[in-house]
């Protein structure tokens, strides 16, 4: 069945930083998007410039009915007009979510260690908002690398995630400090003996990397040789 692209109305926007903005698109009366996944993407696009198209993955999850929630970085041509000039009010098309880096809830017991840098942590909000929903008994821990403590998206939700869901786990590694800044938490980048720290049963767990291509490949390398597991093992998204 093919996909039903809808002009949505941007319900609300909010400035989660400076360079980042949550977009929530209200669906319109009647809309039916079928089923969809957390972890999916969407794909939007001015209504006056309809051959420009940008996917983004879902920062709500599949449970949210009534609305779409993308959270994007100033970033190139489509991320730096929705960042400086969406707001309630306008109206863009949307294609319905489609995609494949999706949480594996199923069978129970599994670890999710799902690693992010920037604005690729904005899928596993909706990972972990539909653990915690579902009081599933998956462990999710996210790994996520920042440049410094002024570049954490969602640190306050995430905060409150951690409090609600014992098995949610949310740990930040920061790059580019001054030496004299009072973070107390870890420096530097992700390696693996970093993430190599948080698997306890490798059979069970599932990794996700989300971010540069160069931090995906890495964590591939670290699960596929260094860990021997099976590609089914890993899943990935980068964006160049």
């Amino acid at each position: 069945m093919a996909k039903v692209i809808a002009e949505m109305l941007v319900e609300s926007v909010k400035m989660e930083l400076p360079d980042v903005k949550t977009v929530r698109f209200q669906w319109p009366e009647g809309y039916d998007p079928g089923e969809f996944k957390t972890g999916q993407f969407i794909t939007v696009y001015w209504p006056h410039k309809t051959k420009y198209k940008r996917a983004y993955s879902l920062s709500s999850s599949g449970l949210d009915r009534g609305f779409y929630e993308v959270t994007v970085k100033r970033d190139g041509k489509m991320g730096t007009s929705v960042v400086d000039w969406v707001e309630a009010g306008d109206k863009m098309f949307v294609i319905p979510p489609t995609g494949r880096f999706l949480p594996v809830f199923d069978p129970p017991g599994k670890h999710l260690i799902c690693v992010a840098g920037g604005s690729g942590v904005t899928p596993f909000r909706g990972f972990a908002r539909e653990a915690t929903a579902r009081n599933l008994d998956t462990r999710i821990t996210i790994l996520y690398t920042v440049r410094t403590t002024q570049d954490i998206i969602f640190a306050e939700e995430f905060r409150e995630l951690e409090a609600k869901n014992p098995r949610f786990k949310f740990h930040v590694t920061c790059t580019r400090l001054a030496p004299e800044d009072p973070w107390t938490g870890r420096r530097g980048r992700v390696t693996p003996e970093w993430v190599k720290s948080f698997v306890d049963d490798p059979a069970n767990t599932v990794f996700y990397a989300c971010g540069t291509n160069a931090m995906v490949e890495a964590v591939e390398h670290l699960v596929i040789h260094d860990l021997a597991l099976p590609k089914e093992q890993m899943k990935t998204e980068k964006w160049g």
